[in-house]
């Protein structure tokens, strides 16, 4: 987790170097169709089209059939029927499956790499029912024929993988034309593991929040979009929640979708640290046997059919560093090296003796990359090792990256940056925060995920924005509407730390304004509380530093970031502006049906970061007027700093339309509501210095107070 950047953040794409893979699946050319005309004609889809799928095919594969049904009837106004039996089956046919016996005599040839898949016109013949042509979708195995009908969905009927986010209705139609010379392969992706992480997801919690029997933080039906996404993109991994246990209903759904299911890498083998139990040590040097006692209770909890990607590793109790936790390791990275590398070697013997063929990857997020560059921390064999980007798009592997390798990356983060991934294509796990926001980049990355990049194909964004704006807001407004989202990622303040270039996100935005109003009014220490540990951890010291020069007196820190913020948010607030003017021009380009998806994609997400940018700017204008004695001048600068949180509530609520309403009623991370309070106190102490003094108290990542209420009291089973 880093500063979020609220919006699609693909700056540039994710670039992967990778040799081009041989087409395994499915090619083998088909039983002659015949030379008659009619042989030749296209298959008509129509109200009367039916959907076979064997019995014997299993429940994600009969999920993906009821999903391509419900495609049907966007289109053609009915849904068609699901049979079982060939004597069912009308004229025209979809024929779905890898395993049925229904499929003998239509498939050739080996079934080839695992998730290659195929589409195909085929000629059956089933004893008791006419000889028919059908349109046949078929996979390598389970995944590969999800994919082949979600692709079928996406290419013939018009449907958007993304469609539950992006509001996109594909276009009715009487019929649907298949061409009779449709035989198509697509062979195995590039990327072993391709997924989804649900991480920050306090938009998703407020908006729809599980209720109380399901005993998880976002309703089970909006977890199953979620998964029917992740599906719709060809991924095939799940890590369904941040601060999570292993017995939540969700987890259990992702295996019904088909899925893996993975684990966020703060809680390896799905502990869930934040609930660790009060007056427990948590020390793998001193207590080893309550970690241990830990891990396998986690591993027991997972059902026993669930497939899993094991996360391995030892980190603190709030996603921070386990050395915060453990003065023996505290300050000697040789020994917090040799310890995470015991505590992954024991995770993975627990593991594999229930689960012999077990699978782990290992993230090195933060003092994980570090250790590994230092080499202070091995790796067990049979461990991949996942590089994680920084939150900003920065890989953090200083070159390290290899074959076998994966990453992390984050697209509901700071921004996106071209990594170079060097042919490390086992495992990529997308940070999506809460979807809807970003649903470019996440199509971007999980295209890659699945086919790679060229070599020498590197600065495409240009064209996929180009096509991405095509698709979602009509062919007229492609070139204006691509041209805003390159200004728009170039808009943001930057500050360079330890060498890198970071833009400002609407989360630093108000984190930084509410920390200046907190320093500005008592000048004098600050305390954290931690709402990612669990609640019994004490209150943390948040100590005043600034780049390059260490810890400083509060009144030093204020001064200088005031400057900072004046001379930053001053420069960005010349390129909101010009992106914002480019979006307002290019909304009278896109088309009717998609205005609703363009403003809340598009404009709402311009005007939430131009208005942050503008409150941090003007409340850094009056904290130095004020300081300088200009009270009435500070004033008004406060007034802008208030109509700037006014304006972002205004483009929120313009978003809430229809199925999103109430979509900001989490907004607990950024937080608007909240920086306006603070900002309405300075206020107050400008008219009269006795007013109420804030408490000395920053929450740290609040949302997550919120996001882990339905776990109410329950803890880590250590026993």
């Amino acid at each position: 987790m880093a500063c979020r950047f609220r919006g699609d953040v693909s700056h540039r794409l994710l670039v992967v170097f990778v040799f081009a893979l041989p087409m395994l699946c499915g090619g083998t050319a088909w039983a002659a169709q015949g030379r008659t005309r009619a042989a030749n004609a296209p298959i008509v889809l129509d109200a009367t089209t039916t959907i076979l799928i064997g019995a014997d095919e299993p429940l994600p594969v009969m999920e993906a059939a009821r999903d391509l049904a419900s495609d049907f009837e966007k289109v053609l106004g009915r849904k068609p029927r699901l049979v079982q039996r060939p004597e069912e089956a009308g004229s025209p046919t979809v024929l779905i499956g890898y395993r049925s016996t229904l499929l003998q005599g239509l498939r050739s040839g080996p079934a080839g790499s695992p998730e290659s898949f195929s589409m195909s016109v085929r000629q059956a013949v089933w004893k008791g029912a006419p000889r028919s042509r059908v349109v046949f979708l078929t996979g390598a195995d389970m995944r590969g024929t999800i994919y082949a009908v979600y692709q079928f969905a996406e290419r013939y009927l018009g449907v958007d993988p993304l469609y539950y986010w992006t509001d996109h209705v594909p276009a009715r139609r009487p019929t649907v034309e298949v061409p009779a010379s449709l035989n198509e392969a697509f062979p195995a992706p590039v990327f072993r593991y391709r997924g989804f992480f649900i991480n920050d997801e306090d938009l998703l919690t407020g908006w729809a929040p599980g209720r109380r029997e399901e005993h998880t933080g976002i309703a089970l039906d909006v977890w199953n979009k979620i998964y029917e996404t992740t599906l719709r993109l060809k991924g095939n991994l799940a890590a369904p929640g941040t601060w999570i246990f292993p017995d939540e209903p969700q987890i259990a759904l992702a295996g019904r979708r088909g899925l893996i299911v993975t684990q966020h890498h703060a809680i390896p083998l799905g502990v869930n640290v934040a609930r660790w139990p009060e007056n427990v040590p948590y020390s793998y040097g001193s207590h080893p046997e309550i970690l241990q006692r830990a891990w396998k209770n986690a591993v027991a909890a997972y059902a026993a059919d669930q497939d899993i990607l094991w996360t391995v590793g030892l980190r603190g109790l709030s996603d921070s560093s386990y050395a915060a936790f453990d003065p023996g390791v505290g300050n000697d990275d040789n020994a917090l090296g040799r310890m995470i590398g015991n505590a992954m070697a024991e995770q993975v013997r627990i593991v594999r003796s229930v689960r012999p063929d077990a699978a782990f990857i290992t993230n090195l997020w933060q003092e994980g990359a570090r250790l590994v560059q230092q080499g202070d921390l091995a790796i067990p064999a049979g461990v991949h090792a996942v590089w994680a980007d920084d939150g900003y798009g920065n890989l953090q592997d200083a070159g390290k990256v290899a074959a076998g390798h994966g990453a992390y990356y984050h697209v509901a983060m700071m921004n996106g940056r071209a990594n170079q991934l060097a042919g490390a294509t086992h495992y990529l796990l997308v940070n999506t925060s809460d979807i809807r926001p970003v649903p470019m980049t996440i199509q971007a990355v999980m295209e890659i995920a699945w086919k790679g990049v060229a070599p020498g194909s590197a600065g495409s964004a240009a064209g996929f924005y180009r096509r991405w704006s095509a698709d979602q807001f009509g062919g007229g407004a492609a070139s204006k509407v691509a041209a805003v989202y390159e200004e728009y990622f170039k808009a943001p303040a930057r500050t360079t730390s330890a060498g890198a270039t970071r833009e400002y996100g609407d989360q630093l935005y108000h984190t930084e304004a509410r920390r200046m109003v907190t320093t500005a009014l008592l000048d004098s220490r600050l305390y954290t509380i931690a709402s990612q540990a669990p609640p019994w951890v004490p209150l943390r010291r948040v100590d005043a530093a600034l780049p390059g020069s260490g810890p400083v007196a509060p009144g030093e820190w204020l001064r200088s970031t005031v400057n900072t913020e004046i001379e930053q948010c001053s420069e960005a607030e010349r390129r909101w502006d010009a992106v914002w003017q480019k979006a307002r021009e290019a909304e009278a380009l896109v088309a009717a049906e998609r205005l609703p998806f363009y403003r809340a994609h598009v404009l709402t997400m311009i005007a939430i970061n131009r208005q942050s940018n503008r409150l941090l700017l003007q409340l850094a204008n009056a904290i130095q007027a004020a300081g300088a004695g200009h009270t009435e001048e500070a004033r008004k600068f406060v007034a802008q700093a208030l109509q700037a949180c006014d304006e972002i509530r205004q483009a929120e609520a313009a978003a809430e339309y229809g199925q999103w309403k109430n979509w900001y009623a989490g907004d607990w991370l950024t937080n608007v509501s909240r920086t306006r309070q603070a900002i309405q106190l300075y206020a107050q102490h400008l008219d009269d210095p006795r007013a109420p003094l804030p408490s000395p108290l920053l929450w740290d990542w609040e949302a997550y107070y919120h996001i882990m209420q339905y776990e109410g009291d329950r803890s880590v089973n250590v026993k």
